[in-house]
């Protein structure tokens, strides 16, 4: 951001007048929309627990759903720097858009028929399928086999309703607050299968320590269309939103993002989706 050159004494001015309103300073709220040349801030919903998608590091944070929200910030003018990073669990997503706390949200967000009638969504921008995690030496052959084994997954996704309502009504189905405490428990022997978008699962299974110890079963269960959530009825964020996506599936900055977030996962996606265009 570059500073604007003033005189000493409009920067007395200045600095006077932010002395007077430092208390007001920055609380990871989202800010106006804008160049992000004014101070502006934009606060960005994502997932922290997610590698490959979603991740906080001691360095910052990482995934494609962190590139893909880095690159649509910017083409709504915000630099990298002026983007506030918020945890959103799935099972707040809708009611932090609601109550203001983020700008748009990008976690892992499938475009379902009940959240659009709650939140819109801009894309989808990735076509994921639900699957199973399991320990190196199961085997899972079909969805129906989960049905008597200790499930888990997280409270508000799609992959714990489809389990409940469609896949395996008799699966012993554990909810948490994260995935992270799925994988504890798939490692641990408390649970036999961990459940959520084989995106996920892979990026789960590429990390160091547990390479070997867990796979994908294998089984595409649902589709899950992967938007970006805004408030409802914000259509200008919307519009914004959908032409940054063309853009960055345009100029290859989305081939890059799957390359460098999935690729040592070996992780076979989908090809970018249309705007617009759900698979169900």
């Amino acid at each position: 951001m570059n500073l604007r050159k003033v005189s000493a004494a409009a920067a007395t001015v200045l600095a006077l007048s932010l002395t007077a309103t430092a208390c007001g300073s920055d609380d990871g709220d989202g800010g106006d929309s804008g160049d992000g040349g004014d101070g502006k801030k934009i606060t960005i919903g994502i997932k922290y627990d997610q590698p490959g998608l979603g991740l906080k590091t001691p360095d910052g944070y990482t995934g494609f759903d962190v590139d893909v929200a880095t690159y649509v910030a910017k083409e709504l003018g915000y630099d990298a720097k002026d983007i506030t990073w918020k945890e959103t669990p799935s099972a707040d997503r809708e009611e932090a858009l609601k109550r203001g706390d983020v700008d748009f949200i990008a976690a892992t967000y499938s475009i379902t028929d009940e959240r659009k009638e709650k939140v819109d969504f801009a894309g989808p921008y990735l076509l994921a399928h639900q699957d199973l995690l399991i320990r190196s030496d199961d085997n899972i052959a079909k969805g129906a086999d989960i049905n008597g084994k200790k499930l888990c997954s997280v409270a508000g996704s799609t992959s714990a309703q489809n389990i409940k309502n469609d896949i395996a009504p008799k699966a012993q189905l554990r909810e948490r607050g994260t995935y992270s405490e799925c994988l504890d428990g798939l490692a641990s022997g408390a649970v036999d299968a961990l459940t959520t978008d084989d995106s996920i699962l892979a990026g789960y299974a590429s990390q160091n320590e547990y390479k070997g110890k867990f796979k994908l079963a294998g089984l595409n269960l649902s589709n899950e269309n992967y938007g970006i959530g805004v408030k409802k009825g914000d259509t200008e964020m919307l519009d914004k939103i959908n032409k940054a996506l063309e853009k960055m599936v345009e100029d290859k900055s989305w081939d890059k993002a799957v390359t460098d977030n999935f690729g040592p996962a070996d992780y076979k996606n989908e090809p970018a989706p249309k705007i617009g265009d759900i698979v169900k």
